[in-house]
Order: C-alpha cells, then structure tokens, then sequence
C-alpha cells in the first residue's frame, strides 16, 4: 500500500453533498466503498442500483459512475474491482464490471466490462491488451 494511504480514513459522505475531496454522491446507500480507495474532485457516483468500490481503487477527477441511465433507460450495478485505475474524465455505465487492476485510459466511456489486468480506452470504449504486470509499486505496467 502505498505510504500516502497510510492514514486513509472513509470520508463523511451524505447524498448529494461534495466530500471534502470535492466529490458527489448521489443514492449514498448504494455505495460500498472500499478501503485505500482515491477518487478525484469532481466525480459524480450515482449509486440507485449499486455501484461497489473494492479497496485501493484509484478513480480520476471529473469521473461519473452511473448504475442507472434515464436517457435511455439503463440500470445495473457497477462493480470496480481492487487496484483498478479510471483515468480522468472517464463514464462508466449501468451493468459494467472494470476488473482487478485494469486500467481505463482519460477520457473513456466504459459501456462494456474490463478484463481483469487489461488496459481499455476510447469512446466506445475498446480492450487494448494485457497489461504487462505489477511494478515495483503493485500498480500494472503498460
């Protein structure tokens, strides 16, 4: 685990209301929220119908999460498995699983499950390759 996670403590999360880190819940009971887990400034979790969060998680700023979509109707848990990253500005959908230490590039729209240890990116999103494994940090190489 990395040094700054140490002193990691579970934000005060209440439903529609910035963290201190800046970001927004909405549905909090739906959320599970794993340990060691950073998610940037300016994500949006919209958790109706479940969205878990495994430990270590690192998800960038300006994310959104959605389990239900009412644009066109979607719903589905999400489900972030440990050491997965989501790069900034990513969206991921209703139903979509991102798998233990994945990698989502920025700017990607994740309408379909990731592998687990592989890197995916894109709009729509498309599954790249394996990842080359662990660093000396844990975290996947390209």
């Amino acid at each position: 685990m990395a040094d700054r996670f140490k002193a990691w403590k579970y934000p005060c999360i209440e439903d529609g209301k910035p963290t201190e880190y800046g970001w927004v819940v909405k549905n909090v009971k739906g959320l599970d929220l794993g340990f060691g887990t950073d998610i940037g400034a300016f994500t949006y979790i919209n958790a109706l119908n479940g969205v878990i969060i495994e430990e270590n998680v690192q998800i960038g700023s300006h994310c959104s999460i959605y389990s239900i979509s009412t644009i066109d109707d979607k719903q589905g848990q999400v489900m972030l498995k440990s050491g997965c990253r989501i790069g900034s500005h990513s969206i991921i959908m209703p139903g979509v699983t991102v798998g233990r230490n994945a990698l989502v590039g920025a700017f990607s729209l994740v309408n379909k499950d990731v592998p687990d240890g592989y890197l995916a990116l894109g709009i729509p999103l498309k599954i790249v390759k394996p990842l080359a494994g662990p660093d000396s940090t844990g975290k996947e190489k390209l």
